[in-house]
């Protein structure tokens, strides 16, 4: 098969702000192969991170409209690129980073080969060096570790962000579905990852989740605190989604976890303080722990700062009250982004690849879109 098209693919993803970098034996490459067909590949690499119509797509592919169209929605079905549906508008649509988005996509399309690929990537994707700086998605505490006397701003509290939201859609885990086809994993939900927004109308079209209502997303999150799993919305005030993870499938948690200080790997407002005072040593802290953090010292517990995430996870069940969230000190707090956009736009900027990026957002709809980029642009 000719390598050309997806070669064109790689470079042109890597271009987005998740990056797709190159390796050595060619495993991207391999990758792209099994999930797009060469026509495919060679489209994709028309598209820009702005929603566009079939008509402006086919125009820059030089193709016709209509064969376009057919294409695009063909892609946009399997996870290939992305769909923006407005009622009264032209259906249009846009290139889609490869991590979080055209992965994630595929999680009913999953084989046990894609997955074994994906694992070997996974570490070179994930440049931490770059995620330090600016994660695509942030931790917050679970709701029952907050105590009502301490400072906690509305982007920092799920259900708060959860209760501004008109829309709701859960989804299955990709991480802990594709540990279970390969016999690993752990007996967590799988149906745990909450999406918002426009993303609930691509969702439902692709067959990917079921909306739920405001009632059954805040029972997921208080299951998901009763699960131990960490909370991972993404990095913006404004959130699109919320990812429910554990230690032991998450792709991002395990690589952050192999790191010698993953409280500097997190964008995280809190850490887990103990009082050693009221500790019994019923050593229940240690298993909620997806970091490793938590240890016994003269059977005592003793947390390791620099591997603590700010979770909250011991804290909700600890019987004596030992362990407690406080804040980190301001000087330590990472800038959380307004959007999603913006977050994105950091992260390409940092890996200097935001020159596709800005033209794109250069030529959207309209001045305000403009002085919008230009705002960013002086915050950076």
């Amino acid at each position: 098969m000719d390598e050309a098209p997806y070669k064109k693919l790689a470079r042109h993803l890597d271009k987005m702000p998740g990056g797709y970098p190159s390796t050595k034996n060619g495993l991207e490459i391999r990758l792209l192969k099994r999930l797009f067909t060469p026509e495919e590949a060679n489209l994709a690499c028309h598209l820009t991170p702005i929603p566009e119509t079939a008509g402006v797509i086919a125009f820059r592919a030089h193709i016709d409209t209509r064969s376009a169209a057919e294409k695009l929605e063909e892609m946009a079905r399997k996870g290939l690129i992305y769909r923006f549906r407005r009622r009264g508008q032209e259906t249009r649509f846009s290139a889609n980073q490869f991590v979080v988005g055209i992965w994630e996509f595929h999680v009913n399309d999953l084989d046990p080969e894609l997955i074994k690929d994906m694992n070997e990537y996974i570490p070179t994707l994930l440049d931490l060096n770059i995620w330090k700086k600016s994660p695509q998605l942030r931790t917050i505490p679970v709701g029952k570790s907050i105590d009502h006397k301490m400072e906690i701003l509305p982007h920092e509290n799920a259900e708060e962000m959860v209760k501004k939201q008109k829309r709701f859609l859960v989804a299955p885990c990709i991480c802990r579905r594709e540990r279970r086809m390969m016999g690993e994993g752990c007996d967590k939900p799988e149906e745990s990852c909450l999406i918002f927004g426009r993303g609930v109308e691509y969702y439902l079209e692709n067959g990917l989740g079921r909306e739920i209502t405001l009632d059954e997303t805040l029972e997921i999150l208080h299951r998901a605190e009763k699960s131990g799993l960490v909370l991972q919305p993404s990095n913006s005030k404004k959130i699109v989604n919320i990812c429910c993870c554990c230690g032991c499938c998450c792709q991002v948690l395990k690589n952050i976890k192999r790191h010698p200080r993953p409280a500097e790997m997190v964008s995280s407002p809190f850490r887990v303080v103990e009082d050693r005072s009221l500790c019994r040593g019923c050593e229940v802290c240690l298993e909620r722990c997806p970091m490793e953090a938590v240890t016994l010292e003269d059977g005592k517990v003793k947390v390791n700062q620099n591997r603590c995430i700010g979770c909250g996870l011991c804290v909700t069940t600890c019987p004596e009250k030992a362990l407690s969230l406080v804040r980190k000190p301001q000087a330590e707090l990472k800038p959380v982004p307004s959007t999603w956009l913006e977050s994105l736009y950091r992260l390409g900027k940092l890996r200097r690849k935001i020159g596709p990026l800005r033209v794109a957002l250069m030529k959207w709809r309209s001045w305000r879109d403009r002085r919008r980029v230009a705002r960013m642009e002086e915050s950076l």
